[in-house]
């Protein structure tokens, strides 16, 4: 019988297999015919320690039978204390306040909307927001107004407001800084909005901290709120806790998701600062920051995120990613002289090349040819277009590593050789 499912960013009239995953531990998904499949990208970048990792998953069952859900406006519970206590205790002393949201698109909306709630109280108010050409910020109406226009929200034109588009950052950023002049000259920008140091979905596209740092100069020259979507970055993906901190460099408004939870079950927070915070504080009810959805801080997802923060304070998660990235480093240098392969580039735990010798299109006809590849020999990786890259768990071991770059040696040796 046909499935009734309609998967996401998925081309059903192609007609293309998809696997059922029966269940998963470590860095392993387990399929239901038997299969065990190396998760080479976190399950679309959230996993961080591991799938079921047994602090997160007996936090849920524990919390699942206390409270599983209550309103959050106007009441808390203690697995949101903690979590927002113990995030204060792990970001920038000027992160203040912690605003709790269900999905990365989300926590981005909830920044672009807290970011222009703050302008309207300012004796000169502002409206416009300045992005990253080639930047993804989520397939909400806000999220893609700030993502790269293209063929991810084509369709939805008539729905996007309009945007500043800034230039990727090259060598210490003067480019995007004088961007910045030049736009703020014709019209004042209110915020702007960046993955800090690796632009995912764009083509895992990258830049270096000192060229952030020239970012965050040129907003505070021209007192334009800055708006860090860590989703993805986060969580050690870069190497450090925040991709910002290599930086040094504190934005006004942080977004978090993906790995909050370790991976384990949807929640996502907002970080800001006092004074973004303060303009909407008043008597006046109607100056409060109107943004909710039912399950805004749910109890379950906020004790997955509060097992997540015991992890990193109680275990070597630092070092395990430091182990990774050396484990990156060299099994991409030994990848360097394949002719199919080109821009080897490293951000972290993060690894990327492109296939063909050159950037590609995200819908490039190689694409679902090496997902096709990688996916026979018991690997996930989803390419963008030509452009494959190695997300893994911390908790990969060797020998997984191994079969990962196997998977990729061996799809360039059939690319060369005119087999894909």
């Amino acid at each position: 019988m046909t499935s009734p499912l309609w998967h996401p960013f998925t081309q059903h009239g192609l007609r293309e297999p998809i696997p059922e995953v029966a269940s998963a531990e470590g860095a392993v998904l387990r399929t239901s015919d038997g299969r065990e499949i190396v998760d080479a990208i976190s399950s679309w970048w959230v996993t961080t320690h591991g799938h079921c990792y047994p602090p997160i998953s007996q936090a849920i069952a524990e919390q699942a039978g206390r409270l599983d859900q209550v309103i959050f406006a106007g009441w808390t519970h203690g697995p949101a204390e903690e979590v927002a206590r113990g995030l204060m205790e792990m970001t920038p002393d000027a992160l203040t306040r912690v605003f709790f949201s269900d999905s990365g698109s989300t926590s981005v909306e909830v920044a672009l909307k807290m970011a222009l709630g703050y302008w309207r109280k300012q004796p000169r108010p502002r409206s416009r927001i300045g992005v990253l050409r080639h930047g993804y910020h989520g397939d909400t109406v806000g999220g893609m107004s700030v993502g790269e226009r293209g063929v991810f929200n084509a369709a939805y034109s008539p729905l996007l407001f309009d945007v500043t588009a800034l230039p990727l950052p090259e060598g210490g950023g003067e480019n995007t800084a004088h961007a910045i002049e030049s736009a703020c000259a014709d019209e004042p920008l209110a915020a702007i909005i960046v993955e800090p140091l690796i632009l995912g979905a764009g083509g895992m596209l990258t830049y270096p901290p000192e060229a952030l740092s020239a970012l965050r100069r040129a907003c505070d020259r021209h007192g334009v709120l800055l708006i860090a979507d860590e989703v993805m970055t986060g969580w050690g993906r870069t190497g450090t806790l925040l991709a910002c901190e290599q930086a040094e460099v504190v934005p006004d408004l942080l977004c978090l998701s993906k790995g909050l939870t370790g991976g384990a079950v949807p929640l996502a927070v907002t970080l800001a600062t006092e004074p973004v915070f303060e303009a909407h504080l008043s008597e006046d009810r109607a100056d409060m920051f109107f943004h909710s959805s039912s399950y805004t801080a749910n109890p379950i997802a906020c004790a997955a995120a509060a097992a997540n923060l015991r992890v990193w304070r109680e275990e070597p998660v630092r070092a395990r990613i430091e182990t990774l990235c050396g484990r990156q480093a060299e099994r991409l240098a030994a990848l360097q002289r394949h002719p199919v392969l080109s821009n080897h580039r490293q951000v972290g735990t993060i690894a990327a090349m492109e296939f063909g010798g050159s950037e590609g299109a995200y819908l490039s006809g190689l694409g679902p040819k090496l997902a096709k590849w990688f996916r026979n020999r018991n690997v996930l990786l989803r390419p963008l277009g030509n452009t494959v890259y190695v997300m893994p768990p911390y908790c990969v071991t060797e020998a997984q590593l191994d079969a990962v770059y196997e998977a990729i040696a061996s799809a360039a040796d059939a690319l060369a050789e005119g087999r894909l």
